[in-house]
């Protein structure tokens, strides 16, 4: 399958290790002097050892990729380590998100009869690329002119990324954009972003249909939305935008205002 994973630039990498810790799945080592990937099993492709990279060798790519296995991680790497390490997994998996898989790591875990440590006390934010943050209007980018000033206030906006359990979710207009609507409709910073705070997806390039449900449907359950606008392109394929909200609200059986913009490949409304 076709999956985010890391990638290691091996010309950059000086081996200091110090991505090593962060990855206790187990899928880093050091070998001949550089950090490898042993495994793309053990990969979750969730980058937590980007940020703690001092050179910037640690990236993520799309490619063709072993699926990530949530209970063989957990039984092969994660246990035998000990109580602080099971602790240290569930918050990585917490932090960012990944219902489905913490999920399975809980389920795992009470099969082998081990108690399930306390690990929402601390969530974090590992990569740097993920870290929540809210954008004022203050420190957002200035412009002379209020038409091309960026109206993008919290970060991350990638589904993949976003923390469900973020405070800026709560009492949102939210608006969820197929990835190339941004590209496509020239106002959207005006005519759509702004007063919302917003989530990207791409239904069929991201191969995460399953875990995206998933991840909407809790930050549907966890947040009072005021309202959810789905903006796609025209093409067949980014209906599955829509169809992936949709199922996400059924799921968090939350009835919330909603409506769907279209726009061509021309840049028009539909």
């Amino acid at each position: 399958m076709k999956r985010k994973i890391i990638k290691i630039d091996e010309n950059l990498c000086n081996g200091c290790g110090e991505c090593i810790p962060d990855c206790p799945e187990g899928a880093l080592k050091l070998i001949d002097g550089k950090a490898r990937l042993i495994s793309d099993l053990f990969c979750d492709g969730l980058g937590a050892c980007m940020g703690h990279c001092p050179v910037g060798a640690i990236s993520i790519e799309e490619r063709e990729a072993e699926p990530y296995n949530e209970t063989r991680v957990l039984l092969e790497q994660i246990i035998p380590k000990g109580e602080s390490t099971i602790r240290e997994h569930l918050n990585h998996l917490h932090s960012h998100g990944e219902t489905g898989f913490l999920s399975e790591a809980l389920e795992t875990l009470k099969k082998q009869n081990i108690t399930i440590p306390e690990y929402k006390s601390k969530p974090v934010d590992s990569c740097p690329g993920c870290k929540t943050q809210t954008i004022s209007p203050s420190t957002a980018q200035s412009s002379e002119t209020a038409a091309s000033s960026s109206e993008l206030r919290q970060w991350p906006v990638q589904l993949h990324l976003i923390n469900p359990g973020a405070s800026y979710f709560n009492d949102c207009d939210l608006l969820i954009s197929a990835d190339c609507v941004p590209y496509a409709y020239g106002n959207f910073h005006s005519d759509l972003l702004k007063g919302h705070k917003v989530i990207t997806l791409c239904p069929k390039l991201d191969h995460s249909n399953d875990r995206y449900i998933d991840k909407l449907a809790e930050l549907f359950r966890n947040n009072s939305i005021k309202s959810v606008t789905v903006a796609v392109m025209e093409v067949p394929c980014c209906m599955g935008t829509e169809i992936i909200t949709k199922q996400a609200l059924e799921l968090a059986k939350k009835t919330i205002p909603y409506r769907k913009i279209v726009v061509g490949i021309d840049g028009t409304l539909h």
